[in-house]
């Protein structure tokens, strides 16, 4: 059995995908790289089988009609021999020391009988244009080098969520909880880290600087013009996110506090974007949304309006439009868009 599986979902990747595998193949053997050709009309797929002519024990192509990034991390996971499992997306990369180290501690850990449900690293922004890139890292938020579990995690910073570019998962954690993204939408990576958070009974941490996650395409789905044109898709993702978990039956204080701040951040997002789209259609989804949210959950509603950016996307006249600005730089640092 590998070691790590690694998902590659592949759109129309042919000028960019090269990049991504050859970081890679540089986890040799312990690593399997399942490319999933998501209904590509360039030469993708035939890049892919060039990679998998050469190193037919550590790639796999799997080709499917077109069905997104979601349905491709479905396919992925679906096929995946490894222990844990990780998606890097094709216009992204990973650093090959860092790789090889995390590698060797997920290796020592499962000799050792104690391999973690979650293992997390580094990530780092690639934006174009910046020379200093921005790490993120989760000192003073979790133990480093050691297992832990919830009830030992400190406080989280606003730019130290957990994304998917953090996250190597034990693969049958996944499938166990019934993880399965839904087909043709765009910012899925959310439900991916959210919905098996309550399954981790486990964490490792390592500081190391593992993913790297590019910002520059003009095509890309972090693009603030498109985050507006698929508000729909974001509010779908956290419509999703509401109502996988009921929040207040989740024992452990810690990782309750943690996930309503993953789900107030989710709201600012798609509040910001439907109130600087500004029309009379936005606002109504933007209230809409949080109708929804009390109605689902009044318990989780409170917790997130009291939360300080929850209770800023609820603010009327001007002095609200500029908190609403506010909360929008925010989250731009936060998730890196733009």
């Amino acid at each position: 059995m590998k070691l790590l599986s690694v998902a590659v979902p592949c759109y129309n990747s042919s000028e960019y995908m090269s990049h991504a595998i050859e970081t890679l193949l540089s986890g040799g053997d312990n690593m399997e790289i399942i490319i999933v050709n998501d209904g590509s009309k360039d030469d993708t797929e035939k890049i892919g089988l060039e990679y998998q002519k050469k190193y037919p024990n550590i790639v796999r192509v799997i080709s499917q009609e077109n069905g997104g990034h979601g349905e491709a991390v479905n396919t992925g996971l679906a096929n995946a021999r490894g222990l844990y499992f990780k998606v890097v997306d094709s216009d992204d990369w990973v650093n090959e020391k860092a790789l090889q180290e995390v590698l060797s501690r997920l290796k020592e850990l499962i000799e050792d009988g104690n391999s973690p449900d979650l293992f997390l690293a580094n990530y780092v922004y690639e934006k174009v244009g910046l020379k200093r890139k921005r790490v993120i890292n989760y000192n003073w938020a979790i133990p480093k080098d050691q297992i832990f579990t919830w009830d030992d995690i400190m406080h989280f910073r606003q730019s130290q969520n957990i994304l998917m570019h953090s996250t190597i998962y034990r693969t049958k954690l996944l499938r166990d909880c019934g993880l399965k993204l839904p087909k043709h939408t765009f910012y899925v990576d959310n439900i991916f880290v959210y919905q098996p958070l309550p399954y981790v009974k486990t964490l490792y941490y390592m500081d190391v600087n593992l993913y790297r996650y590019f910002i520059g395409r003009s095509d890309q789905s972090v693009n603030e013009e498109i985050m507006i044109s698929r508000i729909d898709q974001q509010i779908k993702v956290t419509m999703i996110m509401i109502e996988f978990h009921d929040l207040s039956q989740i024992k452990c204080k810690k990782l309750r506090n943690y996930m309503i701040k993953y789900l107030s951040m989710m709201l600012v997002i798609c509040s910001v974007f439907l109130i600087k789209e500004g029309s009379d259609e936005s606002i109504t989804k933007k209230e809409m949304l949080w109708c929804n949210l009390r109605s689902h959950n009044k318990w989780v509603y409170k917790k997130v309006r009291s939360h300080i950016l929850g209770r800023s996307m609820n603010m009327p006249g001007k002095f609200g439009r500029r908190i609403v600005e506010v909360g929008y730089n925010i989250a731009k640092k936060i998730y890196g868009f733009n």
